[in-house]
């Protein structure tokens, strides 16, 4: 049995520079179309909140610009990186509903979860207007999140059979592999 998954991430001190701030190296929200975020997650009963350039991010775990959650609301800025958008939107869609309620900041949950966390945020890419799978394992590797087999599109496509079978266990992608556009009950 493959080792469990950690978050995907590098700490702080390990991730790539981006001094000059997360848009010159990762896809961030300024770059979708207008209220694309908000439509792909509202099937799973997510609320998008945006806010003004500058201001502090509720519910970010790792600060500023990265997302924040707090219950089913996503917070957002056009800085924030549309890769930490879907990841914070998939624990609200993978955790179960009683923890789900209780979030704020921490999604916590276990490896597995957090591995499907990361393979869902992938599959959702491709259905986001003006994003795609492919770019987003680009942006999660220029981020810093780390996979055993050295790259994020290694993992997805070699590594990831155990976080596509607890995401279809329950009931939050297909037999084929795509969304069932629900969170989990």
């Amino acid at each position: 049995m493959p080792e469990p998954l950690t978050d995907g991430r590098q700490d702080a001190a390990a991730q790539p520079d981006l001094s000059a701030g997360p848009e010159a190296a990762v896809l961030c929200c300024r770059e979708l179309p207008a209220g694309s975020l908000a439509r792909l997650l509202v099937p799973f009963g997510l609320e998008v909140r945006e806010l003004p350039a500058g201001e502090p991010i509720p519910g970010s775990y790792w600060g500023a610009p990265e997302a924040g959650i707090r219950g089913s609301i996503l917070f957002v800025r056009p800085d924030t990186p549309v890769h930490s958008v879907l990841h914070e939107a998939c624990h609200l869609i993978c955790a179960d509903p009683a923890r789900r309620a209780e979030i704020d900041t921490d999604a916590g949950g276990s490896d597995q979860e957090e591995d499907a966390v990361c393979y869902l945020q992938i599959v959702l890419a491709d259905h986001l207007a003006g994003a795609s799978a492919a770019r987003l394992m680009a942006d999660m590797d220029a981020w810093g999140y780390t996979f055993r087999l050295g790259s994020t599109r290694a993992w997805f496509d070699h590594d990831a059979e155990d976080a596509r079978a607890w995401l279809t266990t329950h009931g939050l992608l297909t037999e084929k592999g795509e969304p069932a556009w629900r969170s989990r009950t």
